[in-house]
C-alpha cells in the first residue's frame, strides 16, 4: 500500500472546507481533475468513501466526518514541524525559558506571553515564578534564558539588567491590626518594630543571609506571595505587597495602607530589570522577549509618571 501523503489529506481538508471539488480546486490552483484525481486516491488507500457524489453536489459521508478531525491533527502536526524546523535552520530556539519575579504584573505578563505564542508558534515557553535572588540564581545557571528581577539593590555583574518599569510597593495590615491605628499618619519605624512583619524569602545564593525592607524584630517568614497575601489579610501581619495586588482589598478595606514615616510617599517604586547572561547571546526568540518586555513596560511607565 502505497503511504498516504500530506498532500492528499491537504486536498481532502480543501474540498470539505470549500464544499465542491470545484471550489477546492480554485482555492488550490489546480485542475479539477486533480483534486478529484488526489481525493479518489486517498479514498482507495483508506478503502472508505469520503465524499458522496450521487448528486450534483458531494456531501461528505460518515466515514469522511469521522476522519475530518484526524485529518485536521495530521495538517496542523506537520506545520507545525515545517514551521519548527524553518526556526531551527534560522537559529530559532526550541524553547524559551523565562524567569519572572513574583512581583512582576500577572497582566503584563499574559500581554507578552500572548504576543509571543502569535509570533513564534513553534517554541513553546518554560516559565518560573521565583523570588529575589532565585530569578537572577536561574539565569546565572543557565537555566532560563531571559529574567525580570526585582527585590534587589544591586545586580551580579555577570548579568545584563536593562531597568524596566517599576513596580509600586504599599505597606498593609488587616482592618483589625494594631498598626491601623495610626492611619492617616506617618507610622514610626518603632511601631512597625514591635509587630509581626510577613517577609518574602528565597534560598537562592545570591541573597542567602541578605534581607530587603526588612523592620520588624519579629519576622515570618514565608516563600510564596499568595501566603503571604492569605496572612495579611488574616491580619497576622504587616508587610509590604505589590500595588496591584492589593487594590481589590484597599477599596474594599480588607486591607488598610500604612504610611512608614521615612517614607516621603504612600508608596515606594521596586525597580525591576530584564536581565540575560553577559557571557551569553539571545537567539531570535529570547532576545524577542526581552525587546517586547522592555517596550511594553517602557510604555506603561510612560502612562503611569503622566
Amino acid at each position: 500500500m502505497e503511504p498516504i501523503t500530506f498532500d492528499q489529506i491537504r486536498v481532502f481538508l480543501a474540498v470539505v472546507d470549500e464544499g465542491s471539488f470545484s471550489a477546492a480546486a480554485r482555492k488550490l490552483r489546480r485542475a479539477q481533475s486533480a483534486v478529484s484525481y488526489a481525493v479518489a486516491n486517498l479514498e482507495g488507500q483508506l478503502r472508505v468513501p469520503l465524499f458522496d457524489r450521487s448528486s450534483q453536489r458531494p456531501t461528505v459521508t460518515e466515514a469522511g466526518r469521522a476522519l475530518v478531525e484526524d485529518a485536521r491533527k495530521v495538517a496542523s502536526d506537520l506545520d507545525g514541524l515545517r514551521a519548527r524546523a524553518h526556526g531551527l535552520a534560522r537559529g530559532l530556539e526550541t524553547e524559551l525559558a523565562l524567569v519572572v519575579d513574583v512581583m512582576f504584573p500577572t497582566d503584563r505578563l499574559v500581554e507578552a506571553l500572548g504576543r509571543f505564542q502569535a509570533e513564534f508558534p513553534s517554541v513553546p515557553p518554560r516559565l518560573y515564578v521565583e523570588a529575589l535572588g532565585s530569578v537572577a540564581q536561574l539565569v546565572l545557571d543557565r537555566v532560563c534564558d531571559v529574567g525580570i528581577l526585582g527585590t534587589m539593590p544591586d545586580v551580579p555583574q555577570s548579568l545584563v539588567a536593562e531597568a524596566l518599569a517599576p513596580v509600586e510597593l504599599v505597606a498593609v495590615a488587616a482592618a483589625a491590626h494594631p498598626l491601623v491605628r495610626w492611619e492617616g499618619g506617618p507610622i514610626p519605624t518603632v511601631a512597625f518594630r514591635e509587630e509581626v512583619q510577613l517577609v518574602l524569602t528565597d534560598r537562592s545564593r545570591v541573597t542567602e543571609g541578605r534581607d530587603f525592607g526588612v523592620w520588624g524584630l519579629r519576622t515570618w517568614r514565608l516563600g510564596d506571595l499568595g501566603a503571604k497575601h492569605a496572612l495579611l489579610l488574616a491580619g497576622l501581619g504587616w508587610g509590604l505587597m505589590p500595588r496591584h495586588m492589593v487594590d481589590a482589598d484597599l477599596a474594599a478595606r480588607r486591607l488598610v495602607r500604612l504610611r512608614p514615616a521615612e517614607w516621603d510617599a504612600d508608596t515606594r517604586l521596586l525597580p525591576l530589570y530584564v536581565i540575560r547572561r553577559a557571557d551569553a547571546a539571545l537567539g531570535p526568540a529570547a532576545t524577542w522577549m526581552a525587546e517586547h518586555l522592555k517596550a511594553s513596560c517602557a510604555s506603561v511607565g510612560r502612562g503611569v509618571s503622566a
